[in-house]
């Protein structure tokens, strides 16, 4: 299965300056449509949620890196839930396992849309201290799922997107959109570079959808991604602050 290996003590560790912070987090297996995902739980068991965040893997799948994010989640009294829309099953291991998986569910976007509202649903009804305010963010591939789900109209308070691909699927709009969304984006990315993030912008503006985008100046595609070749420190960091903005404005 997948790489489901981050410590508790090591979650720990990521909030040692946290007041009163105890996080728990674990291995949160359930269905949707009759298929088995396994995705990952954070949450302070120490004070009350200051709302939800739904997290979306890039398209390596559910590893430890979401894990991580969803502890730094926890530590800030969040309930973050880190979702699986490969299957527990499914661990891929190359590019090309990547590339198939994700490239499966963007030529199906029915299906794609019933496993993220799925996923919400999920946790709406099983996981200890879920909220109804939920913000919903992604990385890369992920960034991308969140805009579907804005596309598709989810019932949530926030899309934050990380470095996600900025493309609109010819047919879709943001007409449904129903909640403000949050660009984060490197200006050097060169899987969605700035003609896409300008003509996102226009039609965000167009349908009436709230929006912010931050650019940081010189970062590529991963640039959140510890231990990857486009991981930038700075834009790392600039856009953590702007997500805790966006999740203590929005929830």
């Amino acid at each position: 299965m997948k790489r489901l290996t981050l410590s508790l003590a090591a979650a720990a560790s990521l909030c040692a300056t946290t007041a009163s912070a105890e996080i728990v987090g674990e291995s949160f297996t359930y269905e949707v449509g009759g298929e088995t995902f396994e995705g990952y739980v954070a949450r302070n068991t120490n004070a009350e949620p200051r709302g939800s965040v739904m997290l979306v893997h890039d398209w390596d799948g559910m590893t430890d890196y979401e894990m991580r994010r969803a502890d730094m989640l926890a530590a800030l009294g969040y309930t973050a839930f880190a979702l699986d829309v490969y299957g527990a099953d499914t661990d891929p291991q190359s590019v090309d396992e990547y590339r198939a998986l994700s490239g499966a569910l963007y030529g199906d976007r029915e299906r794609f849309r019933t496993l993220l509202q799925g996923s919400l649903d999920a946790a709406a009804e099983n996981i200890e201290g879920w909220t109804d305010d939920v913000v919903v963010a992604g990385y890369c591939f992920g960034g991308a799922a969140v805009l579907e789900m804005a596309r598709a109209g989810a019932d949530v308070d926030g899309f934050v997107s990380f470095h996600g691909g900025l493309g609109t699927p010819e047919g879709q709009d943001y007409s449904a959109a129903s909640a403000p969304v949050l660009l984060l984006h490197g200006s050097a990315d060169p899987v969605s570079g700035m003609s896409d993030l300008a003509s996102l912008l226009d039609q965000l503006q167009g349908a009436g959808v709230p929006h912010a985008a931050q650019v940081f100046g010189g970062a590529r595609h991963s640039f959140t991604v510890f231990g990857s070749g486009d991981y930038d420190l700075a834009a790392d960091r600039g856009a953590w602050d702007a997500f805790e903005a966006f999740l203590a404005e929005n929830l």
